[in-house]
């Protein structure tokens, strides 16, 4: 640890977001970055615990104080390999993580104030490209064949993985491009796709071959020609709201708006029909997490009327820690995004009641305010009614209510599931770790 006193002195300082009125017009990314200077400070904020909680608290075991001493000593080259050590591709982990590792810094839990970690491994990463401290690699083969099947980051991870062991890896995709919903789920103002493509393009000159617009069925014929099979398809099966007037033209799931415009900034063409926009409409995203936030910046972007955002469930504790909710479990405090901050009705405890509209199309959603109570017989507490329903205008509804975990058949000794196709719908980082994870079954399996 470089400087013992650094965290005494010197103040968390995160980079910010462009200003509102600038980057609503656009669909650049909004996160900004601190200069060579300001990022070593922050990165000399860490502590190098003795028992590091953030370390515990990453799922890939990222050795964030490791890579935060030499970044604030100016070694960055040494920073990209201790961080490239446990993260295969933290250029986007260091821009969509919630950063579990920060929850867990010490200096969060006593003064609310952590190391930048995540900011700090996206600056890292970007220094290590534009330095030229990433090169290929060229791996010695092992003669065997892996298939893997869905190029989300657990399906990517995985591939990595097995390529550098020296397998001879082929990636199936249905859709287009690789990424899955780092591709068509999460807006470029978040994650420009340029970063994915970047990465791609390396993997393939290490040698993975990536078949794209191919829906592949792992059955025993797929399965015998390979060594070994990796189900990396996610959870392709959003949460549907099946209540009256859900065939209303205006009622959309989110990934159908999120994944379209995605497209669209690719240069994909839609027709008039088929185009979701919320162009002056009134927008009404039913669903409180990440996936609804993504939303509501997309619809400003395309210009809507208003966004009203509503939840089913109470609101969470505003502050940094949840008394209800200690730590070691993750803090359910009250999250305002970037997103938000661009303008945003945000309501909790409000139940969907009906779709309403005139000649097909949607004009409102007539909603409920309810409350929690208490179940006598214990598990989920009960949902009761509280005053009147009432609507809510809307020309435009997106359900962001989350995804079904995924059923699967019975499949051969060498086909692995990975991924929120193993676990249900989770976080980028906890997909990666486990991509990571099943290369390593892969290879104890086939080195018996």
């Amino acid at each position: 640890m470089g400087n013992p006193k650094a965290f005494l002195e010197i103040h968390r300082q995160e980079a910010g977001y462009r200003p509102v009125h600038d980057r609503i017009h656009d669909f650049g990314e909004v996160e900004q970055t601190l200069n060579t200077r300001e990022r070593k400070l922050q990165a000399s904020r860490c502590m190098d615990c003795g028992v590091p909680f953030c370390h515990w608290a990453c799922p890939l075991g990222n050795k964030a104080p490791e890579w935060n001493d030499a970044l604030y000593k100016g070694d960055w080259e040494m920073a990209y390999r201790l961080l490239n050590s446990t993260n295969p591709f933290p250029e986007f982990t260091g821009r969509i993580c919630p950063a579990l590792c920060e929850k867990a810094c010490v200096l969060n839990l006593i003064e609310h104030e952590p190391t930048t970690n995540r900011e700090n491994e996206c600056a890292i990463t970007e220094g290590a490209f534009r330095e030229g401290y990433i090169t290929v690699h060229h791996p010695e083969r092992n003669g065997k064949k892996a298939a893997v099947i869905g190029a989300g980051p657990a399906g990517l991870a995985a591939a990595n993985s097995l390529n550098l062991k020296g397998y001879d890896v082929t990636v199936f995709e249905k859709n287009e491009m690789a990424g899955g919903l780092l591709r068509y789920g999460i807006p470029n103002f978040k994650l420009n796709k340029a970063i994915i493509d970047r990465r791609l393009r390396l993997l393939e000159q290490e040698g993975i071959t990536f078949r794209y617009g191919e829906n592949v069925v792992c059955d025993e014929t797929f399965s015998s020609q390979y060594d070994a099979v990796v189900i990396a398809t996610g959870t392709p099966t959003a949460r549907d709201l099946k209540a009256p007037g859900r065939e209303l033209k205006g009622v959309h799931f989110a990934l159908e708006l999120l994944s379209q415009q995605n497209r669209v900034l690719a240069g994909m063409e839609f027709s008039k029909d088929e185009r979701i926009s919320a162009k002056g409409k009134n927008v009404l995203v039913i669903g409180g997490g990440d996936t609804g936030s993504d939303c509501i910046g997309t619809a400003h972007r395309q210009g809507c009327k208003s966004v009203t955002q509503i939840e089913i469930m109470p609101k969470p504790v505003e502050g940094p820690v949840d008394p209800q909710n200690p730590w070691p479990n993750y803090p359910r405090t009250l999250k305002t995004t970037s997103s938000h901050e661009e303008g945003c009705t945000r309501r909790w405890n409000i139940n969907t009641l009906e779709f309403i509209g005139q000649e097909g199309k949607l004009t409102g959603v007539k909603v409920q305010e309810i409350d929690w109570k208490p179940n006598p017989e214990g598990g989920r507490p009960l949902m009761v009614e509280k005053g009147e329903p009432e609507i809510i205008k809307a020309e435009l509804v997106l359900l962001a209510m989350g995804f079904l975990k995924p059923e699967h058949p019975e499949y051969a000794n060498n086909v692995f599931v990975c991924g929120d196709a193993e676990s249900g719908a989770s976080l980028v980082v906890r997909a990666m770790a486990s991509g990571i994870k099943t290369a390593t079954k892969i290879d104890k399996y086939l080195s018996k």
